[in-house]
């Protein structure tokens, strides 16, 4: 067999961002070890390395996976991520992310493996429309979910002083994108995110795309996104874990192109990336969304030396439609999320 960097633990490895963050560990040397519960990951998207099929709130199950791979960091995508849901189930979400989180932490510890790299949220910042945001800016969380990932981190830097948990976190908006070789994408059940419910326009899967507000104090009236190709951000993920097998210190970044697009936007690139025409509808604002949100990343430029390479919005696009035309997605959806035999 042959030698790698050694084992990372991926927590929703068989998920969209954890899938490809294993693509990017195994091409830099490392092995990707996916821990997933299955509950909305797939597990025909592990390619890189083993599934480890459990459940974070499962402190026995996680002890295990430890001492069966004895990884060397832990990069930790896994969490319940519905902005909606966690308005209507906090407790849900306190629960899950947070005892799931601390679980990881403490096995990691009784492991011996004090490197772990998390998937934050900008959402820990709240309200703050309109500013581009940074890393000195205020976090006041207005949701369970923003504030479950706020807590995370708070946990992480109480663990770095009392044990010295080595950590990275990673504060960005909206992913989106697909792996330029196919190979791995995104499929949600249900879907809930822009682009791929507008390429599901495209490819006739929905009748109509909704606009939910078109008054916003925008040029085109529309809410206003930081995307970041799924790609980079696992990218910036690999290059933090490199900051802290080099010694660096702990370091918080947040990951964003410093552009936003609006929705109106993303739909028209669609509509000129597929070349195909479908039904718009404006739609009533939701509650909680802001009009503008975007992310600054120079002090991950100018520290870790990342800068987002594929997160123009075309690309993205494109990517994304490749992935849906291919129809990987529309056969894993067929087959369900029973892991293979091995």
């Amino acid at each position: 067999m042959t030698a790698t960097r050694g084992n990372v633990l991926v927590t929703g490895g068989a998920g969209y961002i954890g899938s490809h963050a294993c693509k990017a560990l195994a091409a830099a040397g490392f092995t990707p070890i996916a821990f997933d519960n299955l509950s909305t990951g797939w597990p025909q998207a592990v390619q890189f390395g083993p599934l480890e099929i459990g459940d974070l709130m499962d402190r026995a199950r996680l002890d295990t996976v430890f001492a069966t791979h004895q990884p060397i960091a832990v990069m930790h995508f896994a969490a319940l991520s519905l902005v909606g849901e966690s308005m209507e189930k906090p407790g849900k979400y306190w629960r899950e992310n947070v005892t799931g989180a601390l679980n990881l932490i403490e096995a990691a510890l009784a492991s011996g493996c004090k490197e772990f790299i998390f998937s934050s949220t900008c959402a820990t910042f709240g309200d703050h429309d309109g500013v581009t945001l940074t890393e000195d800016t205020a976090q006041y969380p207005i949701n369970a979910y923003g504030g479950s990932k706020k807590a995370i981190e708070e946990i992480l830097k109480d663990f770095a002083a009392s044990d010295g948990l080595n950590h990275v976190i990673f504060r960005y908006f909206n992913v989106a994108g697909a792996d330029p070789e196919g190979q791995i994408g995104e499929l949600h059940e249900p879907e809930t995110h822009l682009i791929p419910i507008v390429i599901d326009a495209a490819r006739g899967k929905r009748d109509s795309v909704a606009i939910y507000g078109d008054d916003y104090a925008t040029p085109d009236g529309t809410c206003i996104r930081d995307y970041v190709h799924v790609m980079d951000l696992v990218d910036a993920h690999l290059a933090g874990l490199e900051w802290r097998l080099a010694g660096w210190e702990n370091r918080a970044f947040n990951l964003g192109t410093g552009h936003g697009y609006s929705v109106r936007e993303v739909i028209d690139t669609v509509k000129r990336v597929t070349n195909v025409p479908f039904t718009v509808n404006n739609a009533a604002r939701r509650a909680g969304d802001a009009a503008f949100l975007v992310s600054g990343s120079e002090r991950a430029l100018n520290e870790l030396g990342w800068s987002p390479k594929r997160s123009a919005l075309e690309t993205i696009v494109r990517d994304a439609h490749r992935w849906h035309l291919s129809g990987i997605a529309e056969t894993w959806a067929a087959q369900g999320r029973a892991p293979a035999k091995r």
